[in-house]
């Protein structure tokens, strides 16, 4: 068992090592040496877990998918927008998922998977604007396809220039905005009365 959690942490070591070099110099520029140098482990337990960089890029997409976690709320609607504010507070502390995101929308030499990070992002979407639609959340004759693709799209717009402008200390204020001009082309106006354009209560708050 100590033998699998070491594994486990130097796993987590080498890509978070890779995430930041990654995040600071792109696929293309970036190197095992420096992606060692950072980690502090040899280059044998590197390749004990990954046989390229190429594999280690493609650890790091997962990482899109683990953090596309549905949010629980009744209104469905309201879970899309919790959803985007979750991300971005993600965005903020995880150099993992940086990194990620960074892969997703760069151009490198790294052969694009057949399910990008894109099209992660647009099911969990639709899935989400199906159910609204469902429950009579949304403007009738939405099309939830163009839906899907603006959020997706000013999402990402916002998160490039909230990393260039603040490194994305304002994200979260951007994704406000952003929510606070989409709604009224997606809900009716009673609809947008009971939604939240900020990101939620922390758990223990009063």
């Amino acid at each position: 068992m100590a033998k699998q959690e070491r594994g486990t942490r130097s796993r987590r070591a080498i890509l978070e090592a890779a995430a930041e070099v990654f995040d600071l110099r792109g696929f293309d520029a970036a190197s095992t040496n420096e992606i060692l140098a950072r980690s502090g482990l040899t280059r044998g337990a590197l390749y004990h877990h990954f046989p390229s960089k190429e594999a280690i890029a493609v650890a790091l997409l997962d990482a899109h998918s683990e953090a596309l976690v549905i949010p629980e709320h009744a209104t469905r609607f309201q879970a899309v927008i919790d959803l985007t504010f979750a991300f971005a507070s993600r965005l903020q502390r995880d150099p993992v998922l940086r990194a990620s995101v960074r892969l997703a929308v760069e151009k490198t030499s790294f052969p694009r998977p057949l399910n990008t990070p894109y099209d992660q992002s647009s099911a969990a979407i639709r899935e989400l604007l199906e159910q609204a639609r469902d429950q009579g959340e949304i403007l009738p004759g939405l099309d939830l396809g163009e839906a899907t693709t603006m959020i997706v799209g000013a999402f990402t717009g916002m998160q490039v220039m909230s990393q260039v402008y603040t490194d994305r200390k304002d994200l979260p204020e951007r994704v406000t905005t952003m929510w606070r001009l989409l709604l009224p082309g997606m809900v009716g106006p009673g609809m947008i009365g009971n939604l939240r354009v900020t990101p939620p209560p922390m758990p223990n708050a009063a």
